[in-house]
């Protein structure tokens, strides 16, 4: 059964006297997976562990497992599956009998630990990898193998800490897809950690962008995209387009021309994401700007644009236009699409 978890005035600061974390409240559902996102040092693996029990909070914080105190609660006696950036697999064992460990642990019957055990190869797709060694098997297969280990005593909470980190980009995006299945379909409660913008966006229903021990903005994939909280948050999900200029008559001029300003802002920096910026005809551009580069990329084409403002622009084309190094090309920003933020306030 799915359970929610709440931290409550969780900080930490180590025997060294360095603040990894500062006095931090949350607040997780049942069956939810959030993402913790940040650069590293930020304190997401801090905060991961001290709902692990890997860690304890300064005095004072609280963890909290459906309402019950579990600060004081050693790792053994949460209930919590962990996946590692590292695999963490027993090397003498074979595929099953990592899996089956957890289980034999906890004291379950060997009839229902086989049972369960050639119910999680099935879930993971690798019964035909049961009795190979760990050191026989490829990078997925050993993920998958730790996930399988993790889950296999159905867990209240599902733990998992950079663990895709260690794999070429190709894997990545197919383990991605696989989490997200298994995930939706477990219905556990998940906290995942990440410094990957697209891990974050895939597999989290809500996102915490941590900087600096705090998080800076907690909320939805969309939200935190579209509505981000200040400048760190912005530049870190994502590409960001910067321009620097002066305001007149709701406009914020700079060499290339204007951007269209809405609400009746007199902010003299705007952001905007590439996908906002377009490419039109003379006749309705706001600037123009030269081509420096044109990546074409499949499903789209990445242009990066001197405008004249301070840092190059990049503009993400969905058309089939092509387009050459040294081109003027004319562009415009949809006003609603430009954001008007606060620097980063951690």
């Amino acid at each position: 059964m799915a359970i929610p978890i709440t931290l409550q005035q969780c900080s930490k600061t180590f025997a060294d006297g360095t603040r990894a974390l500062q006095p931090l409240d949350l607040t997780i559902a049942a069956s939810e997976t959030i993402v913790l996102l940040g650069p590293s040092g930020c304190g997401k693996t801090t905060t991961l562990r001290i709902i692990a029990g890997l860690e304890s909070p300064d005095a004072g914080g609280k963890v909290l497992f459906d309402r019950s105190d579990v600060t004081a609660v050693p790792i053994e006696k949460r209930n919590v599956g962990m996946v590692f950036q590292s695999y963490a697999l027993f090397p003498n064992m074979t595929v099953e009998g990592n899996i089956e460990y957890g289980l034999r642990v906890r004291g379950m019957a060997a009839a229902d630990r086989t049972a369960r055990v050639k119910e999680m190869l099935a879930m993971m797709r690798i019964e035909p990898l049961a009795r190979r060694r760990i050191d026989q098997l490829s990078g997925g297969q050993r993920q998958r193998v730790a996930l399988a280990r993790a889950i296999a005593p159905r867990p209240r909470v599902l733990l998992l800490d950079e663990p895709l980190t260690a794999l070429d980009a190709k894997l990545r995006e197919d383990l991605r897809l696989e989490i997200d299945r298994l995930l939706r379909s477990l219905g556990i409660t998940s906290v995942y950690v990440t410094h990957d913008q697209a891990e974050a966006m895939a597999l989290g229903d809500r996102i915490a962008v941590m900087a600096n021990g705090r998080i800076a903005q907690i909320g939805t994939p969309h939200d935190i995209y579209f509505t981000p909280a200040d400048a760190f948050v912005a530049d870190f999900i994502g590409t960001m387009n910067r321009v620097r200029g002066v305001v007149v008559g709701g406009r914020l001029r700079f060499p290339g021309g204007h951007v269209a300003l809405a609400n009746g802002s007199a902010a003299e920096e705007v952001m905007f994401r590439p996908e906002d910026l377009r490419v039109v005809d003379e006749s309705s551009a706001q600037f123009r700007g030269k081509v420096v580069s044109a990546f074409f990329l499949g499903d789209h084409t990445r242009l990066v644009i001197d405008a004249g403002s301070d840092a190059m622009l990049v503009a993400r084309i969905q058309d089939r236009s092509r387009f050459q190094p040294g081109e003027v090309v004319h562009c415009a920003v949809d006003p609603q699409a430009v954001l008007v933020l606060p620097p980063a306030s951690l």
